[in-house]
């Protein structure tokens, strides 16, 4: 008896898809961005053996795709200060391959809204339930804000 075939989320579908359309297009440059984007996600999957995984693989893939983006933004700015055009531009080109998979991004005011709510829901009160905020957070909005904004925001909700 064989066991079930695990059903492969929608975001990491969408990456394997758009690699086989970069490599029948000849697209060497945006299969480069792809192929890091997949070892990224298997050294994660690989880190997450041990431990304990999220509940939803699509927060696992958004948070990997939200530290890279991170790091390419670095990157850029370190680039352009350093006079490396050439550099910055590639590093742009990771980028925007890297923001095509991640949802939308909140607005600082939809993000306060939802802060808002977020502390309204969990009755938090003082700077000691920020903990509790921020997990909830990430458990719902992963992916769609810069976790490190949603923190000084919570921190000014709960002041």
């Amino acid at each position: 008896m064989t066991s079930p075939t695990p059903i492969r989320p929608p975001i990491r579908d969408a990456i394997k898809a758009a690699t086989i359309d970069a490599m029948k297009a000849r697209d060497s440059a945006r299969l480069g961005a792809l192929r890091l984007i997949g070892a990224a996600l298997k050294n994660k999957d690989i880190e997450l053996r041990t431990g304990s995984a999220p509940a939803d693989d699509n927060v696992l893939v958004a948070d990997v795709l939200m530290k890279m983006a991170k790091q390419r933004r670095e990157s850029i700015e370190m680039y352009d200060k350093g006079g490396r055009a050439e550099l910055a531009d590639a590093e742009r080109a990771e980028l925007a391959v890297i923001e095509g998979f991640l949802p939308a991004q909140m607005t600082e005011a939809q993000a306060d809204a939802a802060i808002r709510v977020l502390v309204a829901e969990i009755g938090a009160t003082s700077v000691k339930d920020m903990g509790r905020v921020m997990a909830a957070m990430k458990e719902r909005y992963a992916g769609q804000m810069d976790m490190s904004k949603a923190n000084a925001l919570v921190k000014a909700a709960l002041s």
